[in-house]
């Protein structure tokens, strides 16, 4: 079984606000970390909606918090199928952690790193969309520069971008990860493809596009005085929540909780060093 750390779980737990018999939702159930402790606060009269796009993750977060299996509902989907459950003016809570899981990161199987040799996949759902080899070796040199400039914000992105299409077919991630390499040489800790590979990553889950749905459904889903609690992990999701939380507060639809975003304590950060960028935001809505 993989190891879980569900990031700022007090934290997010605190700004929850659990009610023993109310409704919530996990947007991102990953392994159930943050799943098995939300529906440990649950009475019988409760229940929990924990969701994810990825069929193996939640299996295994159904494993992970099968002692709280009588309050727990899961459900496979992806943010932006959530405004067809169901669940409009319903919740007391909802919270996504917006990180992939340890158990995506150190599968070779699915492509997500560069730690070991594996396909070039990166899809969070394998059972829909193209893996991201068929879009490298495919794509024009310009929208592959596009992609990794824009969302991984890679100054580099139109050396690589060349570097990709001269060594196609690109077979793996290892192969990827060299071409990168040798584009850009290692100038410090961070591999020269770390940028690369996570933009890549949010191209083929259209993670962008699936943030801006839960962000515009979310508000209608949770009731007066319910609570939305999001974790992000990267720039570009930081601000479009605090956007959406602003505006929301701007037209006096809800009232942020958090001023500034929560971030991991010293402790967390060095008993789980992936949780180091974590940023909190919560509201509360008013209508």
């Amino acid at each position: 079984m993989a190891q879980h750390y569900p990031v700022l779980l007090a934290e997010s737990l605190e700004y929850l606000a659990i009610r023993p018999d109310g409704l919530y939702l996990d947007c991102t159930a990953g392994l159930g970390g943050h799943t098995s402790a939300i529906a440990s606060r649950l009475t019988a009269g409760g229940r929990l909606i924990s969701n994810d796009r990825d069929p193996q993750s939640l299996a295994m977060a159904q494993q992970n918090s099968a002692q709280w299996a009588d309050r727990i509902e899961f459900r496979h989907g992806a943010f932006s199928e959530l405004k067809k459950a169901g669940l409009q003016g319903k919740l007391d809570g909802l919270l996504a952690d917006l990180g992939v899981s340890r158990f995506q990161l150190t599968d070779p199987q699915r492509g997500f790193s560069f730690s070991a040799d594996g396909p070039l996949d990166m899809r969070m759902d394998q059972t829909h969309g193209l893996p991201v080899a068929d879009l490298l070796n495919h794509q024009a040199e310009k929208a592959i520069a596009d992609w990794i400039y824009q969302l991984g914000e890679e100054r580099r992105a139109r050396k690589i971008a060349g570097a990709i299409v001269r060594a196609r077919p690109i077979r793996s991630t290892l192969h990827l990860a060299g071409v990168v390499e040798r584009a850009v040489p290692r100038t410090g800790p961070i591999h020269p493809a770390t940028r690369t590979f996570m933009a890549l990553r949010m191209l083929v889950n259209r993670e962008q596009e699936e943030l801006d749905a839960l962000l515009e459904s979310a508000p209608s889903l949770v009731k007066p005085g319910g609570r939305i609690v999001i974790i992000s992990f990267m720039s570009l999701e930081d601000r479009k929540v605090k956007d959406s939380f602003r505006e929301l507060a701007r037209t006096e639809r809800a009232l942020i909780l958090t001023k500034k975003p929560v971030v991991p304590s010293e402790t967390e950060v060095r008993e789980n060093p992936p949780s180091r960028s974590a940023k909190l935001r919560a509201a509360e809505m008013l209508m």
